[in-house]
């Protein structure tokens, strides 16, 4: 995880911004918002809620310079006192980018912060967060001789619907940012992350190891099983080795992986042409050779399912040794699996 210290919030503004499909508009603030006494209040909701393993980049294609948001932002921190106005252009473009019918409008959020420190540097970051999400609070309030309760919506501060944080640190690559997506995991929520900010990972040793394992899955989970005749427990062998050998080694090595993990020429060649399509297909660059990064590792090691289910009777958990447990079938019809061990704890 980068070392990354949030200094404190010297401008902010909100804006409303719609679903343009749906032509709900847009509100725009003219002047800052007064955050008063809830400035460590916003610090919590951004601590809380951005993570540091994975970074990104603002890139455009053809030229970098061509990016709507890098200008934005660029022009704030060469002139903070330009921060409304280009807070107007970012909430316009967002509207722009907001055409998927299910993409919920919400409040914009931008934020000034200064002093932060990154790696040991002293730099200024822009923030952006988008809630579309309110949540219910019960607010108790003196009345008389006794209390009123009534309902008030409004955003939690722990849980954050969509952000990014850049900060002003290498120009030239297109800043450094990290990013929240809570509903990224359906397709019209990608606007946030490529559409509207156009943002790729670092290709650092995080996004690396984050990949190739990732890549590794896929493989083993959908394409193994169309190509070779492979059973559950197989299945999860694999997989179960493919988590160990990143846990084992510091370097990666992809022909060492290829022998440790899958040990068969047939099923090597197939992963090769899987990889090498993945790839392409998906205009994804990875070396055959990287430092691994422990936190990616955690990360995807969570994702990798060691578990065989037998109806709804027994869960075997896979962790090890794959010639420990055999597969088979009775004269009746029943199947069985039989597993060797050597302590009972």
């Amino acid at each position: 995880m980068q070392k990354i210290k949030l200094g404190s919030i010297s401008k902010l503004v909100i804006h409303k911004v719609g679903n343009k499909v749906n032509d709900e508009g847009t509100r725009f603030a003219d002047s800052l918002t007064d955050y008063g006494d809830i400035e460590q209040e916003l610090i919590q909701l951004i601590s809380s809620n951005f993570k540091y393993e994975e970074l990104f980049n603002f890139h455009f294609v053809p030229t970098l310079d061509l990016n709507p948001v890098y200008q934005f932002v660029k022009k704030i921190f060469d002139n903070p006192l330009s921060f409304v106005e280009q807070s107007h252009n970012c909430a316009r473009y967002l509207y722009d980018k907001s055409t998927h019918p299910k993409i919920k409008g919400g409040e914009l959020c931008m934020l000034y912060i200064r002093d932060c420190e990154v790696e040991g540097v002293t730099t200024d970051a822009v923030v952006f967060i988008k809630s579309e999400t309110k949540e219910t609070i019960l607010k108790i309030t003196p009345s008389g001789e006794g209390f009123d309760l009534h309902a008030e919506k409004g955003i939690n501060i722990d849980k954050l619907d969509k952000g990014c944080i850049i900060f002003n640190i290498d120009l030239v690559k297109g800043f450094v940012a990290a990013i929240v997506d809570q509903t990224n995991r359906s397709s019209e929520a990608q606007y946030w992350r490529d559409d509207f900010f156009s943002i790729q990972p670092i290709r650092n040793e995080f996004h690396q190891t984050n990949e190739f394992l990732s890549i590794a899955k896929k493989f083993v989970t959908n394409q193994l099983p169309e190509d070779f005749e492979i059973s559950k427990t197989d299945q999860i062998g694999f997989l179960s080795r493919s988590v160990e050998y990143f846990k084992s080694h510091d370097a990666f090595d992809k022909q060492e992986f290829e022998k440790e993990v899958f040990n068969n020429t047939d099923v090597i060649e197939s992963f090769r042409k899987f990889d090498s399509n993945y790839r392409v297909e998906n205009e994804v660059e990875l070396m055959d050779r990287f430092e691994i990064s422990e936190q990616a590792v955690k990360k995807q090691a969570k994702v990798f399912k060691n578990v065989l289910k037998l109806d709804r009777n027994f869960d075997i958990y896979i962790k090890g040794n794959r010639k420990l447990i055999e597969q088979g079938t009775e004269p009746d019809g029943r199947k069985f699996y039989k597993i060797y061990y050597e302590i009972e704890s």
